[in-house]
């Protein structure tokens, strides 16, 4: 019997030797906790209290841009160092900010899976008190960039997980490939240039358009450009509830447009908020402006959101995440190469 348990026993830390070198350490990982839109801030009261706190509340808990109404970019829960438990490392986002005259550097290290995965931990260390403050504001773009792509990879991997391919199949032959559509997210409208898909519930609304218009030689991605073709094509595709009324692009709030480079693509990117001409219906929107492959198209992926009695900000994260996860037809997935490097280290 001992030499069968003895078996047994030598079998079994095998067989759970074979799994971690096969599937990595990180299997064995928790999934986090927290909710979406949520950052643990491990930081002393005595900076939370001071100018270091402040600027974290500042950068990382102030306005959500491009919202009706004031809604925080992120949700903050503040932890002391010692209360910093089992219970919150496992929490999806986490920035721990250390003063200690012994580390051996000062600045800020980004880190992933650490205690759960998809987790994203950031550690700003400062040799002391004083410095915590400078060496947050030298990074806290980076900082801010980090936690915005570990959300959105979470919708990205989640969108992937429970993919509708019956839309992405209609998208591909006017774009010449197609986001990451989830379940839920139905085909509503085809034309030759354009096409309407949305997830619509009974208090909530949330939209993607996909359209495309000729380049012109030069200025096609001024805002101007980008705006009145907007206008054009939604006034043609999307009209209201009542008659002569149409979905529009919002003066009241003047939208902008920034350039991006985002794993290989380049883009740009506009945001704003729409309104539909004749009716009191509205919300924010984000697109994304590129060329087709033989550059005769710009290409536009336009998300927007209609939650009038919800906030908004998650809402419009995820189809903000679902454009971003546009991927060229027959091109290597960003996950599937990255996958590829880190086998070849």
């Amino acid at each position: 019997m001992k030499k069968i348990l003895s078996f047994l026993c030598v079998t079994a830390l095998t067989i759970f030797a074979l799994i971690s070198c096969g599937n990595g350490s990180k299997t064995m990982l928790p999934n986090v906790s927290g909710k979406a839109g949520e950052v643990v801030i491990v930081m002393d009261r005595e900076y939370w209290e001071g100018d270091a706190g402040i600027a974290v509340r500042e950068v990382l808990g102030g306005d959500c841009p491009y919202l009706a109404t004031k809604e925080p970019l992120y949700n903050l829960v503040n932890v002391s160092t010692t209360g910093f438990s089992d219970l919150f490392k496992v929490h999806r986002n986490i920035v721990i900010f250390t003063v200690d005259p012994q580390a051996e550097n000062e600045g800020v290290q980004y880190k992933s899976d650490v205690w759960a995965q998809p987790q994203c931990v950031i550690q700003v260390t400062s040799f002391q008190g004083d410095s915590l403050l400078a060496v947050f504001r030298n990074n806290q773009e980076r900082i801010l960039a980090a936690i915005e792509q570990a959300e959105r990879d979470r919708i990205i991997n989640n969108s992937k997980l429970y993919e509708d391919y019956d839309v992405s199949k209609v998208v591909k032959p006017l774009a010449g490939g197609s986001p990451h559509f989830p379940t839920g997210y139905k085909v509503k409208k085809v034309t030759d240039d354009f096409i309407w898909i949305a997830d619509e519930k009974q208090y909530t609304n949330q939209g993607i358009f996909v359209y495309r218009y000729p380049a012109q030689e030069s200025e096609n991605f001024t805002l101007e450009n980008i705006i009145s073709n907007r206008n054009r094509i939604l006034k043609e595709n999307v009209p209201g509830m009542f008659e002569n009324t149409y979905m529009t692009t919002s003066t009241y709030f003047a939208p902008t447009v920034e350039f991006i480079r985002f794993r290989g693509r380049q883009f740009a990117q506009t945001r704003g908020f729409w309104e539909v001409e004749g009716d009191f219906m509205g919300g924010p929107f984000i697109s994304h402006s590129f060329y087709s492959k033989d550059n005769k198209y710009i290409i536009t992926l336009d998300g927007w959101v209609y939650a009038p009695k919800y906030d908004k900000r998650h809402y419009l994260r995820q189809v903000e995440a679902i454009i971003y996860s546009f991927e060229w037809e027959g091109k290597k997935s960003w996950d599937d190469n990255a996958q590829k490097s880190s086998e070849k280290k």
